[in-house]
């Protein structure tokens, strides 16, 4: 995958832990990648396959809720500080269509709708190369290190 990474300085370490040499074995597990960071927004992109196939021969519900929740909580990531950490403690996800290996590169794009000294929340989308919904979901995030 092209790399179209566009980071603010301060956001350097989510393309540290996302891409390039720090890439998330999680990540490269499910190819999926961050494509985009701002302040309390991200966008990532995967491309799912035959492996994450369920026994109903569709990508699995976990691979968009992966998805979904990586964002989400690279969304918070975003507005923490250095060194300051998170843990997702909720996550709702909503399924709409079927995710297959035919589907291709979808996106999921992520922003905080609340971010306070303990807890942030924040909503997400996955959509197909043709802006179809996917799934969409919100969770919630315990702030730790303040």
């Amino acid at each position: 995958m092209e790399k179209t990474v566009k980071v603010r300085a301060d956001l350097e370490f989510l393309d540290r832990n996302w891409d390039g040499q720090g890439l998330s074995a999680l990540g490269r597990l499910l190819n999926i990648r961050l494509v985009e960071a701002g302040d309390g927004t991200v966008t990532f992109e995967g491309i799912p396959s035959r492996a994450f196939y369920n026994p109903q021969q569709v990508v699995h519900g976990g691979y968009a809720a992966t998805l979904i929740d990586s964002a989400m909580g690279a969304a918070v990531q975003s507005k923490l500080g250095h060194g300051v950490s998170y843990g997702t403690i909720e996550l709702k996800v909503n399924y709409v269509r079927n995710l297959t290996e035919e589907t291709g590169r979808v996106t999921c794009t992520a922003k905080v709708v609340h971010h306070g000294r303990r807890l942030s929340t924040a909503e997400a989308k996955v959509v197909d190369g043709r802006g179809k919904l996917i799934a969409h979901g919100s969770g919630t995030f315990m702030v730790y290190d303040r």
